[in-house]
């Protein structure tokens, strides 16, 4: 039995954990396991969506081999314990980059593909699933299956987003996006709030290729709403690859307290607002920096102690979203939380394939705070509401306290994974949700309650 648990740091618990090849055997022999099973990749989802407490894991970072690259059309197939940071060293010298990455380089192949990942650059590429040609799929009966939007394409739906649940994805092949250089030409322009914020989006998502913006989640009054938007461009030909540096620093242990509060939050946002205002223009800068700035910290996630970190990520139909946004911001300094890393960017109109893809036609809110218990709680339960009530959904893979009746209203799709769910294969976050609903009849919109 191992210690396990999720990025957030909130639960923790000893899991049997199964290496990947005694695992592919046993499936591949049709062998039942005594206990329901959960692909594991690199533990980065912030809730339990990667976590089995009551089976076991397959670890499937030792299976982690690139097995064919064609630099002529971009085309990569890997084992799908890869590392993304791995993906970038080795393709990014030879002009050629995941055409959508997420906020941190140290997720699998596998894990982004499970969840469906999205980066700053929805408007132009959607999710990474819209990159993914075929997949190779190992299901608890010994059956494998290639999988694509033309083979057994309905299966291949329901594991792109499907959360490790439709069985072992051994092997992926990916499209990748040809560029000049991995680094970028990054723009940051400040807003004085919120409107304002809305006015640039859309012209910044049509200019760019990336567009991600920060919020000052503490400001109040006239200062309520101000930002940078930070814009980028992959930079032309002739800037040398360089590769992201391994974590300079690094948290070595869970302090006995929370070091993420109002107050240091205050002089964070202060240091980072007269950085970014310095900044202003244009400017070089490394793809480390610019898609992965919190990987300089090596595992930062410690200084919110020992209650950890929840992240409650919503997206807001376009609509509501002028109105539902500031709320919610509101919301969060009326409940004294303070959000460390308040992030807002635009989704554009790409469907995914994913049947349980979070991104859709909207803004995405994004919001980190202290573990404070029942105050955060509340927090949540009020900020679910706000997006449920504005049509909008909360990101599973974000998530560690979703009630079941939020998870249908934000998925009501989800009994079309259910149906193709491997039955060996199950997660925490599956039986508090879906399996709730299932023994209930349940299933349809809910409101959050």
């Amino acid at each position: 039995m191992t210690d396990h648990s999720a990025f957030g740091l909130v639960r923790r618990g000893r899991t049997r954990v199964l290496e990947a090849g005694e695992a592919v055997e046993a499936l591949s022999a049709g062998k039942r396991f005594p206990e329901t099973v959960l692909p594991y990749g690199n533990g980065r989802s912030y809730g339990d969506t990667c976590l089995n407490d009551a089976g076991a894991l397959i670890d499937m970072r030792s299976m982690s081999r690139i097995l064919a690259f064609d630099a002529g059309s971009g085309l990569l197939s890997a084992e799908t314990g890869l590392m993304l940071s791995d993906l970038i060293a080795y393709v990014a010298p030879r002009g050629w980059f995941p055409a959508v990455v997420p906020g941190t380089k140290f997720v699998t192949l596998g894990g982004a593909i499970a969840n469906d990942v999205h980066g700053k650059n929805h408007h132009r590429r959607g999710t990474f699933g819209c990159h993914v040609v075929s997949l190779t799929l190992l299901r608890s009966d010994g059956s494998v299956s290639r999988c694509s939007a033309t083979e057994n394409a309905e299966l291949f739906r329901a594991t792109i987003g499907g959360m490790g649940l439709t069985g072992l994805i051994l092997n992926a092949t990916i499209r990748l996006m040809k560029v000049a250089a991995a680094d970028v030409d990054e723009r940051v322009q400040g807003f004085s709030g919120l409107d304002e914020y809305f006015d640039l989006a859309e012209p910044a998502d049509a200019e760019n290729e990336y567009a991600v913006a920060w919020i000052d989640q503490l400001a109040s009054g006239r200062r309520a709403g101000r930002g940078f938007l930070l814009t980028a461009n992959h930079a032309g030909e002739g800037a040398p690859f360089r590769a992201a540096p391994l974590p300079r620093l690094t948290v070595p242990f869970r302090p006995p307290v929370n070091l993420i509060n109002r107050w240091s939050l205050a002089l964070f946002n202060r240091a980072f607002a007269w950085s970014k205002g310095r900044a202003e223009g244009v400017r070089r800068s490394s793809y480390g920096s610019y898609f992965f700035p919190l990987d300089a910290v090596g595992h930062w996630n410690r200084l919110y102690g020992p209650r950890g970190l929840l992240q409650h990520q919503s997206v807001i139909p376009f609509e509501a979203a002028r109105t539902v946004i500031p709320a919610m911001l509101t919301a969060a300094r009326e409940a004294g939380q303070a959000s460390f890393l308040t992030v807002l960017k635009r989704f554009g109109e790409m469907a995914s394939p994913g049947i349980l893809s979070f991104p859709r036609p909207g803004y995405t809110l994004t919001l980190d705070f202290s573990n404070a218990g029942d105050v955060t709680e509340r927090l949540f339960e009020r900020l679910d509401r706000m997006t449920v009530d504005a049509g909008g959904a909360v990101n599973p893979y974000k998530d560690a306290r979703m009630g079941a009746a939020l998870f249908a209203a934000s998925f009501p799709h989800w009994r079309e994974v259910e149906r193709l769910r491997d039955p060996s294969f199950l997660s925490d976050f599956w039986r508090r949700t879906a399996m709730c609903l299932d023994a209930a009849g349940e299933g349809g919109r809910h409101a959050a309650e």
